[in-house]
């Protein structure tokens, strides 16, 4: 007898019928769209007692941009994660009304107030940006590029130093020109940076998490498979400090170790980079002064003499005031005084909004990154690759870590490092930067919602417990020496007995 037939696999009605969340996606986009407008058209009444004449036409532009990104969405990346790009839409649009509002402040003090629509343009740009990672059907295709990615962060990075293009500001060379306008290349180092780690530990976590030495409990890796990825750190950490940029260098140390635990389920590595941090930060806070600087202002910040000298406590100070006179529900929008802070728009646009829209509102603003984030990594748990949960995580890691220490600055938790707060501050590198961000979380999402066939499933190893895993690899390691010790020999199977009655 022949055995019996087995039936292919198929997709399961109940996957196939699954919901994408497409109008779900609508209608947070109309709600988010609503409160973008509001604080518009809420600036205008308070501040000149009418509303804007042009608020249809802005209205109209908003909802064709909207409808245009979803439509794109809906095509390119069906069953991406409907709730991402609302909160996204939702903070950007929060940000530039608080711009705007900012500008007219400046406008009647007789300073420059063209921020808004320089904004304006970099969310186009963007936008534009986001469209088009979007194309990008298959996000494993980035680990064909991890050494371009790597050379390509690294080269953001030295880009301010080369003459005639690079410029300093405020004592930090992170700029560079561009035209009119200008760019922080830093910005899109994480994002390349973030694809490498990814790459190279999904290829090498074995290595780090199970061989070497273990030493006090913690298992070392060799050398030669951690000495890639220290050479990265190390260079990006020393660019960054000769360019007083300390922020995106504490960012880009907690992406490469938090990275690094993740693909190896390691706590010993958070120790590591520990021991690895406080010596820098010691070293820092000991022979940069411009680190000095902000540490004692941070510690010392109503002692009038350091509020009062250059490059003391005084932004700090008066951002504090703010929140405080904007008390638990604000001031309301344009009912404020956030524009008597230097750098309002940008660095202490949380302190900003805090005024204007008290505790609540900052509290709301929180719970959009909070969303953002969480549903970063739940598509993180929900990816069946190493490559695509290591990415996942790295990228939503980046966004909380960047808002922690930007609003921890701003409240006087941890000293001030000059990041931007993601869609909300003035600043079109990092506008950029967030919405490629945005788009490989779609990206990701989109392959981790869609169903696929009950097919026999590639076990990947960074879910086995470590001592499974090191069998694995041990056993792994005994075949190939096996095999080269002894090469296989073909011998032909005897023929199959015919059966009767065939």
């Amino acid at each position: 007898m022949s055995a019996p037939a087995v039936r292919p696999a198929t997709v399961p009605s109940s996957a196939s019928s699954r919901h994408t969340g497409r109008w779900a996606e609508a209608g947070l986009l109309s709600i988010a769209l609503v409160i973008g407008l509001a604080a518009f058209v809420l600036t205008a009444i308070n501040r000149t007692g009418s509303s804007p004449a042009q608020s249809l036409r802005l209205a109209a532009a908003l909802a064709a941009v909207c409808l245009v990104v979803h439509l794109w969405v809906r095509r390119t990346a069906p069953w991406a994660d409907p709730v991402l790009l609302p909160t996204a839409v939702a903070l950007n649009g929060i940000g530039l009304a608080m711009i705007h509002r900012l500008d007219l402040s400046y406008e009647r003090m007789g300073q420059t107030h063209d921020y808004g629509p320089k904004q304006a343009v970099w969310t186009a740009l963007g936008v534009i940006l986001f469209c088009l990672v979007l194309l990008m059907r298959d996000y494993r295709l980035l680990r064909r590029w991890d050494r371009w990615a790597m050379w390509g962060g690294l080269g953001f990075l030295v880009l301010p130093f080369v003459p005639g293009l690079g410029t300093e500001v405020n004592g930090a060379r992170i700029w560079i020109h561009l035209g009119p306008m200008s760019f922080q290349p830093a910005e899109l180092t994480k994002v390349l940076l973030a694809v490498f780690f990814a790459s190279y530990l999904v290829s090498n976590r074995d290595n780090l998490a199970l061989a070497g030495r273990r030493v006090l409990g913690m298992n070392l890796p060799r050398a030669r498979h951690l000495m890639p990825l220290l050479v990265v750190w190390g260079v990006s950490i020393v660019v960054l400090v000769l360019q007083r940029d300390l922020g995106s260098s504490v960012l880009l140390f907690g992406l490469f170790v938090v990275t690094l635990y993740v693909a190896t389920d390691r706590p010993s590595w958070l120790l590591i980079g520990g021991a690895l941090f406080l010596p820098a930060a010691w070293f820092a806070a000991t022979n940069l002064a411009h680190v000095q600087q902000r540490i004692t202002a941070w510690l010392h910040a109503m002692d009038p003499s350091v509020y009062e000298m250059p490059g003391g406590s005084w932004q700090l100070v008066t951002g504090l005031f703010g929140m405080a006179y904007g008390g638990l529900m604000g001031t309301g929008w344009g009912e404020g005084y956030p524009n008597l802070t230097t750098f309002a728009n940008s660095d202490f646009i949380v302190a900003s909004l805090g005024e204007e829209l008290g505790l609540t509102g900052t509290l709301a603003i929180l719970m959009l990154y909070l969303i953002l984030v969480q549903r970063g990594l739940r598509t993180a748990l929900a990816l069946r690759d190493g490559f695509g949960k290591l990415l996942a995580t790295a990228l939503s890691f980046t966004i909380a870590l960047q808002v922690f220490v930007v609003v921890g600055g701003v409240t006087r938790l941890i000293p001030l490092t000059g990041l931007t707060t993601p869609f909300l501050a003035y600043g079109g590198s990092s506008l950029i930067a967030n919405w490629i961000i945005l788009a490989l979380l779609l990206r990701l999402s989109d392959a981790a919602r869609r169903p696929t066939a009950a097919a026999p499933r590639i076990i990947d190893t960074a879910e086995l417990p470590s001592s499974l895993r090191k069998r694995v690899r041990d056993a792994d390691d005994a075949a190939g020496a096996g095999a080269k010790a002894d090469p296989p020999t073909f011998t032909p199977a005897p023929p199959a007995p015919e059966e009767d009655g065939a």
